[in-house]
């Protein structure tokens, strides 16, 4: 073929027939990579895990309970409260989570499930389990006697509130009990400032602190303690007569005790002996508290 073949009128049309067709190629083209940039085409979002029957999901939480897999239980449980909320699968699986949290020692996330069911459902069947399990949370997060003593506090409260809104509950006795050892905890928190400050003698601020146990505390073993502390305090102070009613009243309540015992051995040293005064605020405090 010569050079003036390539210009005959019929390859002239050929030619102009292939650049067309590889024209309209290259927007083709460029309008699929356009839309797949906007999400059109290509790569396209996963979709949305399919709606399940609430039982189904349910089960589901609860056949992963029994395996100890409890990550994947609270995941089946959440899964019931999104696809099926305000239902009654949604209300046990609201209490499953709280549980299934409680069991994997997350006291942060138990408390807040649990809280989440009792501001839906304050009268449901669960109700009690559920604010036992925000005090037994905190009562698991009791710090050692020196550390800050807000879980203890937060547990008490917690547990006087199953006793108050749930006293026919199986959940009241357990509750005392905690009770009685939150208040036994934060006696001894006193204490332990109460003797700080009493070794470094600040004898006012040591009897502040006394006298919160015995004001508030006094049925806490940590009560004899107390007593003799303010008998070494006020005794210090020279206020004499406020040691001897703190030994009196140690001795009238405690008699066997070895705390009055060496109460009264300090003050036969200062050459007086216990002696109590009924106007007293120690006479007065644990008159309440026996009365």
């Amino acid at each position: 073929m010569n050079e003036a073949d390539l210009y005959t009128p019929a390859s002239v049309a050929a030619y102009r027939r292939v650049g067309a067709i590889a024209l309209r190629a290259a927007v083709l083209s460029s309008f699929l990579a356009l839309a797949g940039c906007l999400g059109f085409g290509g790569d396209k979002e996963p979709e949305p895990e399919p709606e399940t029957a609430a039982g189904e999901l349910y089960n589901q939480g609860l056949a992963y309970m029994e395996k100890g897999k409890t990550k994947d239980a609270i995941g089946r449980f959440e899964e019931v409260d999104r696809q099926h909320p305000y239902s009654e699968w949604a209300k046990k699986a609201m209490i499953m989570t709280a549980y299934a949290h409680f069991k994997r020692g997350d006291h942060a996330e138990t408390i807040t499930a649990a809280k989440r069911y009792l501001t839906l459902y304050p009268s449901g069947a669960d109700a009690a389990y559920a604010q036992y399990m925000i005090g037994e949370s905190y009562f698991r997060q009791i710090p050692e006697i020196t550390r800050d003593q807000k879980a203890t506090r937060e547990a008490m409260a917690a547990m006087q509130e199953v006793i108050n809104r749930y006293p026919d509950s199986e959940y009241v006795d357990d509750a005392r009990d905690k009770i009685i050892k939150t208040r036994d905890q934060l006696a001894g928190k006193e204490m332990q400032v109460g003797r700080y400050y009493l070794e470094r003698r600040e004898y006012i601020a040591a009897v502040n602190r006394f006298k919160v146990v015995i004001t508030e505390y006094s049925d806490t073993r940590h009560a004899e303690e107390a007593l003799y502390r303010l008998t070494e305090s006020y005794l210090s102070m020279g206020i004499v007569p406020e040691a001897q009613t703190a030994a009196a009243v140690l001795g009238h309540n405690f008699p066997d005790s070895p705390w009055y015992k060496d109460a009264f051995t300090l003050l036969q040293t200062g050459g007086v002996a216990p002696q109590e005064n009924k106007g007293s605020w120690i006479s007065k405090a644990f008159q309440k508290v026996v009365g």
